[in-house]
């Protein structure tokens, strides 16, 4: 008579098969959360950009704002921040930076630091403001 069950090899053989899918399943959920707030960024970022330019066509002399508080709440309901912006944090925060150009107020840059290293849009120029996070997504005008 044989008795009816599982061995303990089997047991341990899908346990660790059970085991790596989770790990492969958890690695592969971080880089969604990652992308995701990647894909946040450059949309704030867009929308940044197309409130700048409204800015700039309103003024009399056209020109772009000096800092982004210009733009709220005619061109912004409110400022735009990072996902990961934290109003408390001192020391390598994550936020958007603008810079208008001191000789040229009709050239800007805009910058957003992403998490996602292998992001197709990065821009490794301006990858230093990023302070060893993976890249940069830059807009700049003209």
């Amino acid at each position: 008579m044989r008795n009816k069950g599982f061995t303990l090899i089997e047991l341990l053989v899908v346990i660790s098969i059970i085991g790596i899918l989770a790990t492969l399943l958890m690695a592969n959920v971080a880089g969604v959360r990652e992308r995701a707030r990647d894909a946040q960024r450059k949309s704030d970022i867009n929308q940044i950009q197309k409130a700048l330019e409204m800015y700039k066509n309103s003024q009399a002399t056209p020109q772009y704002p000096a800092n982004l508080d210009a733009l709220a709440p005619n061109y912004l309901k409110t400022a735009s921040h990072d996902p990961k912006y934290n109003a408390s944090c001192t020391e390598n925060c994550w936020d958007y930076s603008y810079t208008r150009d001191a000789t040229d107020t009709l050239k800007y840059t805009l910058v957003a630091c992403l998490e996602n290293a292998s992001d197709p849009q990065k821009d490794s120029a301006l990858a230093g403001y990023c302070s060893g996070k993976p890249a940069s997504y830059t807009r700049t005008e003209p």
